[in-house]
Protein backbone atom coordinates (compact mmCIF):
# COMPACT_ATOMS: atom_id res chain seq x y z
CA UNK A 1 0.00 0.00 0.00
CA UNK A 2 1.62 3.68 -0.79
CA UNK A 3 -1.48 5.71 0.16
CA UNK A 4 -2.64 7.11 -2.85
CA UNK A 5 -5.92 7.72 -1.77
CA UNK A 6 -5.52 8.25 1.90
CA UNK A 7 -8.29 10.44 3.68
CA UNK A 8 -10.23 10.13 0.74
CA UNK A 9 -14.07 8.99 0.07
CA UNK A 10 -14.64 6.67 -2.55
CA UNK A 11 -18.34 6.01 -4.16
CA UNK A 12 -18.44 2.71 -6.34
CA UNK A 13 -21.84 2.10 -8.14
CA UNK A 14 -21.71 -1.58 -10.01
CA UNK A 15 -19.26 -3.07 -6.93
CA UNK A 16 -20.66 -5.92 -6.84
CA UNK A 17 -18.79 -7.49 -8.95
CA UNK A 18 -15.88 -7.53 -11.98
CA UNK A 19 -14.31 -3.94 -12.89
CA UNK A 20 -16.70 -2.13 -9.68
CA UNK A 21 -15.27 -4.70 -6.78
CA UNK A 22 -11.65 -4.68 -8.52
CA UNK A 23 -11.69 -0.77 -8.20
CA UNK A 24 -13.43 -1.00 -4.64
CA UNK A 25 -10.69 -3.40 -3.40
CA UNK A 26 -7.95 -1.77 -5.20
CA UNK A 27 -8.84 1.93 -3.86
CA UNK A 28 -9.18 0.37 -0.44
CA UNK A 29 -5.81 -0.63 -0.74
CA UNK A 30 -4.73 2.81 -1.58
CA UNK A 31 -6.57 4.06 2.02
CA UNK A 32 -9.47 5.04 0.41
CA UNK A 33 -12.85 4.54 2.39
CA UNK A 34 -15.26 2.99 -0.21
CA UNK A 35 -19.38 3.08 -0.30
CA UNK A 36 -19.77 -0.26 -2.44
CA UNK A 37 -22.62 0.51 -4.56
CA UNK A 38 -25.10 -2.22 -6.41
CA UNK A 39 -28.63 -3.34 -7.25
CA UNK A 40 -27.74 -6.51 -5.69
CA UNK A 41 -27.45 -6.16 -2.22
CA UNK A 42 -26.00 -9.42 -1.33
CA UNK A 43 -23.32 -8.54 -3.86
CA UNK A 44 -21.94 -4.98 -2.52
CA UNK A 45 -21.94 -6.53 0.68
CA UNK A 46 -19.82 -9.29 0.08
CA UNK A 47 -17.68 -7.14 -1.53
CA UNK A 48 -17.60 -4.43 1.31
CA UNK A 49 -16.98 -7.22 3.80
CA UNK A 50 -13.72 -8.50 1.25
CA UNK A 51 -12.22 -4.55 1.94
CA UNK A 52 -13.06 -4.71 5.23
CA UNK A 53 -11.72 -7.88 6.15
CA UNK A 54 -8.24 -6.98 4.38
CA UNK A 55 -8.12 -3.93 6.94
CA UNK A 56 -9.82 -1.36 4.91
CA UNK A 57 -13.00 0.58 5.98
CA UNK A 58 -16.24 0.57 3.69
CA UNK A 59 -20.08 0.35 3.82
CA UNK A 60 -22.43 -1.27 1.52
CA UNK A 61 -25.48 -0.26 0.01
CA UNK A 62 -28.08 -1.32 -2.60
CA UNK A 63 -28.61 1.32 -5.46
CA UNK A 64 -31.07 1.48 -8.84
CA UNK A 65 -28.77 3.76 -11.09
CA UNK A 66 -31.89 5.02 -12.51
CA UNK A 67 -33.30 6.27 -9.17
CA UNK A 68 -32.50 9.59 -8.83
CA UNK A 69 -33.79 8.52 -4.65
CA UNK A 70 -31.33 5.98 -4.66
CA UNK A 71 -28.32 7.88 -6.12
CA UNK A 72 -28.73 10.91 -3.63
CA UNK A 73 -28.85 8.05 -0.82
CA UNK A 74 -25.63 6.44 -2.16
CA UNK A 75 -24.16 9.76 -1.75
CA UNK A 76 -25.04 10.58 1.62
CA UNK A 77 -23.78 7.93 2.89
CA UNK A 78 -20.76 8.95 1.72
CA UNK A 79 -20.75 11.86 4.37
CA UNK A 80 -22.87 9.90 6.86
CA UNK A 81 -20.12 6.58 6.99
CA UNK A 82 -17.04 8.60 6.20
CA UNK A 83 -17.11 12.66 6.58
CA UNK A 84 -16.91 13.27 3.08
CA UNK A 85 -17.08 12.47 -0.84
CA UNK A 86 -13.87 12.74 -2.71
CA UNK A 87 -14.05 10.15 -5.73
CA UNK A 88 -16.76 8.59 -8.01
CA UNK A 89 -16.84 5.67 -10.20
CA UNK A 90 -19.58 4.65 -12.15
CA UNK A 91 -18.89 0.93 -12.85
CA UNK A 92 -22.53 -0.02 -12.91
CA UNK A 93 -23.73 -0.91 -16.52
CA UNK A 94 -25.67 -3.96 -18.19
CA UNK A 95 -24.50 -4.99 -21.84
CA UNK A 96 -28.53 -5.88 -22.69
CA UNK A 97 -32.07 -5.17 -21.58
CA UNK A 98 -31.97 -9.15 -19.79
CA UNK A 99 -28.48 -8.82 -18.52
CA UNK A 100 -28.25 -10.45 -14.94
CA UNK A 101 -24.73 -11.02 -13.54
CA UNK A 102 -23.83 -13.85 -12.69
CA UNK A 103 -26.48 -15.84 -14.55
CA UNK A 104 -24.67 -16.74 -16.91
CA UNK A 105 -25.44 -19.72 -19.12
CA UNK A 106 -29.18 -19.13 -20.05
CA UNK A 107 -28.32 -15.87 -20.80
CA UNK A 108 -25.30 -16.78 -23.12
CA UNK A 109 -27.64 -19.24 -24.87
CA UNK A 110 -30.33 -16.78 -25.53
CA UNK A 111 -27.78 -14.66 -27.21
CA UNK A 112 -26.21 -17.20 -29.39
CA UNK A 113 -29.56 -17.94 -30.61
CA UNK A 114 -30.39 -14.71 -31.83
CA UNK A 115 -27.20 -14.08 -33.02
CA UNK A 116 -27.28 -17.08 -35.04
CA UNK A 117 -30.99 -16.55 -36.48
CA UNK A 118 -29.95 -13.24 -37.51
CA UNK A 119 -26.68 -14.20 -39.66
CA UNK A 120 -28.94 -16.04 -41.26
CA UNK A 121 -31.24 -12.86 -42.14
CA UNK A 122 -28.51 -9.35 -42.80
CA UNK A 123 -30.25 -6.60 -41.89
CA UNK A 124 -33.14 -7.62 -39.45
CA UNK A 125 -31.24 -7.78 -36.19
CA UNK A 126 -31.37 -3.58 -37.08
CA UNK A 127 -35.14 -3.20 -37.67
CA UNK A 128 -36.69 -5.55 -35.34
CA UNK A 129 -34.42 -4.14 -32.43
CA UNK A 130 -37.05 -3.54 -29.66
CA UNK A 131 -37.36 -0.02 -28.17
CA UNK A 132 -38.40 -1.43 -24.95
CA UNK A 133 -34.94 -2.65 -24.97
CA UNK A 134 -33.48 -0.11 -26.18
CA UNK A 135 -34.64 2.73 -23.50
CA UNK A 136 -33.67 -0.06 -20.80
CA UNK A 137 -29.72 -0.13 -21.25
CA UNK A 138 -29.58 3.81 -22.10
CA UNK A 139 -31.73 4.27 -18.61
CA UNK A 140 -28.92 2.00 -16.94
CA UNK A 141 -25.98 3.16 -18.70
CA UNK A 142 -26.17 6.79 -19.69
CA UNK A 143 -28.85 8.15 -17.13
CA UNK A 144 -27.66 5.86 -14.61
CA UNK A 145 -24.30 7.57 -15.24
CA UNK A 146 -25.94 11.23 -15.57
CA UNK A 147 -27.31 10.07 -11.99
CA UNK A 148 -24.72 8.89 -9.80
CA UNK A 149 -22.79 12.30 -11.20
CA UNK A 150 -24.91 14.69 -10.30
CA UNK A 151 -25.64 13.00 -6.56
CA UNK A 152 -21.99 13.11 -6.05
CA UNK A 153 -21.30 16.17 -7.51
CA UNK A 154 -23.38 18.28 -5.48
CA UNK A 155 -21.75 16.95 -2.05
CA UNK A 156 -18.65 18.12 -3.73
CA UNK A 157 -19.86 21.61 -4.45
CA UNK A 158 -21.76 21.98 -1.18
CA UNK A 159 -18.26 21.02 0.50
CA UNK A 160 -16.24 22.96 -1.97
CA UNK A 161 -14.42 19.52 -2.49
CA UNK A 162 -12.01 19.46 -5.57
CA UNK A 163 -12.96 16.02 -6.72
CA UNK A 164 -12.38 13.40 -9.26
CA UNK A 165 -14.94 11.74 -11.15
CA UNK A 166 -14.59 8.68 -13.14
CA UNK A 167 -17.36 7.10 -15.66
CA UNK A 168 -17.05 3.43 -17.33
CA UNK A 169 -17.68 4.07 -20.86
CA UNK A 170 -16.08 0.81 -23.50
CA UNK A 171 -13.85 1.26 -26.66
CA UNK A 172 -17.98 0.92 -27.87
CA UNK A 173 -17.89 4.37 -27.44
CA UNK A 174 -16.16 4.86 -30.38
CA UNK A 175 -16.20 0.76 -32.41
CA UNK A 176 -19.65 0.46 -33.47
CA UNK A 177 -18.45 -3.33 -33.80
CA UNK A 178 -17.82 -3.52 -30.34
CA UNK A 179 -21.50 -4.74 -29.14
CA UNK A 180 -25.03 -4.57 -29.62
CA UNK A 181 -26.65 -1.02 -30.37
CA UNK A 182 -27.90 0.07 -27.66
CA UNK A 183 -24.60 -0.48 -25.71
CA UNK A 184 -23.03 1.25 -28.44
CA UNK A 185 -25.13 3.66 -28.53
CA UNK A 186 -25.62 4.04 -24.07
CA UNK A 187 -20.99 4.20 -23.94
CA UNK A 188 -21.27 6.63 -27.00
CA UNK A 189 -23.56 8.85 -24.35
CA UNK A 190 -21.54 8.46 -21.76
CA UNK A 191 -18.36 9.55 -23.38
CA UNK A 192 -19.67 12.97 -24.32
CA UNK A 193 -21.63 12.79 -21.18
CA UNK A 194 -18.32 12.98 -19.76
CA UNK A 195 -17.00 15.45 -21.99
CA UNK A 196 -19.59 18.04 -21.17
CA UNK A 197 -19.35 17.50 -17.14
CA UNK A 198 -15.36 18.11 -17.63
CA UNK A 199 -16.36 21.60 -19.16
CA UNK A 200 -19.02 22.87 -16.59
CA UNK A 201 -17.08 21.14 -13.81
CA UNK A 202 -13.56 22.26 -14.28
CA UNK A 203 -14.39 26.05 -12.88
CA UNK A 204 -15.07 24.38 -9.72
CA UNK A 205 -11.98 22.46 -9.20
CA UNK A 206 -13.95 18.92 -10.50
CA UNK A 207 -12.20 16.34 -12.83
CA UNK A 208 -13.82 14.25 -14.98
CA UNK A 209 -12.64 11.91 -16.87
CA UNK A 210 -13.55 8.73 -18.37
CA UNK A 211 -11.98 4.76 -19.22
CA UNK A 212 -13.21 3.22 -22.16
CA UNK A 213 -12.35 -0.80 -21.51
CA UNK A 214 -11.62 -3.38 -24.25
CA UNK A 215 -12.75 -7.17 -23.93
CA UNK A 216 -12.61 -7.75 -19.98
CA UNK A 217 -12.83 -10.80 -18.28
CA UNK A 218 -16.32 -10.51 -16.23
CA UNK A 219 -19.53 -11.86 -16.55
CA UNK A 220 -19.99 -9.63 -20.02
CA UNK A 221 -17.86 -11.08 -22.16
CA UNK A 222 -18.30 -14.88 -20.41
CA UNK A 223 -19.76 -16.20 -23.98
CA UNK A 224 -15.84 -16.43 -25.01
CA UNK A 225 -15.09 -19.11 -22.45
CA UNK A 226 -17.38 -20.64 -23.67
CA UNK A 227 -16.36 -20.99 -27.25
CA UNK A 228 -14.39 -24.01 -28.90
CA UNK A 229 -10.94 -23.29 -28.12
CA UNK A 230 -9.86 -22.51 -31.84
CA UNK A 231 -12.63 -19.31 -31.87
CA UNK A 232 -11.12 -18.35 -28.32
CA UNK A 233 -7.62 -18.12 -30.42
CA UNK A 234 -9.30 -16.49 -33.34
CA UNK A 235 -10.84 -14.03 -30.68
CA UNK A 236 -7.61 -13.46 -29.15
CA UNK A 237 -5.46 -13.04 -31.87
CA UNK A 238 -7.68 -9.58 -32.52
CA UNK A 239 -6.02 -8.36 -30.03
CA UNK A 240 -2.65 -7.21 -29.82
CA UNK A 241 -1.39 -8.37 -26.84
CA UNK A 242 -3.05 -10.97 -27.68
CA UNK A 243 -6.15 -11.92 -24.41
CA UNK A 244 -8.76 -9.83 -22.25
CA UNK A 245 -7.76 -7.87 -19.55
CA UNK A 246 -8.61 -8.00 -16.19
CA UNK A 247 -10.95 -6.20 -13.67
CA UNK A 248 -7.82 -5.15 -11.65
CA UNK A 249 -6.26 -3.13 -14.97
CA UNK A 250 -9.24 -1.22 -15.23
CA UNK A 251 -9.31 -0.28 -11.88
CA UNK A 252 -5.77 0.11 -12.07
CA UNK A 253 -6.98 3.29 -14.41
CA UNK A 254 -9.72 4.56 -12.01
CA UNK A 255 -6.86 4.67 -9.69
CA UNK A 256 -4.73 6.92 -11.64
CA UNK A 257 -7.54 9.26 -12.33
CA UNK A 258 -9.00 9.78 -8.78
CA UNK A 259 -5.34 10.32 -7.90
CA UNK A 260 -3.20 13.59 -8.01
CA UNK A 261 -1.24 11.76 -10.54
CA UNK A 262 -3.83 12.72 -13.01
CA UNK A 263 -4.56 16.15 -11.47
CA UNK A 264 -4.35 17.90 -14.92
CA UNK A 265 -6.61 15.35 -16.69
CA UNK A 266 -9.87 16.33 -17.51
CA UNK A 267 -12.38 15.34 -20.04
CA UNK A 268 -9.99 12.47 -21.12
CA UNK A 269 -10.82 9.29 -22.36
CA UNK A 270 -8.27 6.14 -21.62
CA UNK A 271 -8.65 2.77 -23.74
CA UNK A 272 -6.99 -0.01 -21.32
CA UNK A 273 -7.75 -2.82 -24.18
CA UNK A 274 -4.53 -4.24 -25.22
CA UNK A 275 -4.21 -2.19 -28.49
CA UNK A 276 -8.05 -3.71 -30.08
CA UNK A 277 -8.77 -0.33 -30.59
CA UNK A 278 -6.66 3.22 -32.16
CA UNK A 279 -8.28 5.95 -33.36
Amino acid sequence: MTGRLNEKVAVITGAGNGIGRATALRFAEEGAAVVVADIQDDKAHETAEMVNEAGGRAQSIAVDVTSGADNDAMADLALEAFGGLDCLVTAAGISHANYVSGDIEPDIKNIVTSRADYLERPGWEFVEGDPDSFDKVLNVNLKGTLLGMQSCAAKMLESGTQGSIVTVASIAAKHPDAGPVAYTVSKAGVWMLTKKAARMLGPVGIRVNCIGPGFISTHMTAIIDLMDESETDAFNEMIPLGRRGEPIEIANAALFLCSEESSYFTGEILHPDGGFFTE
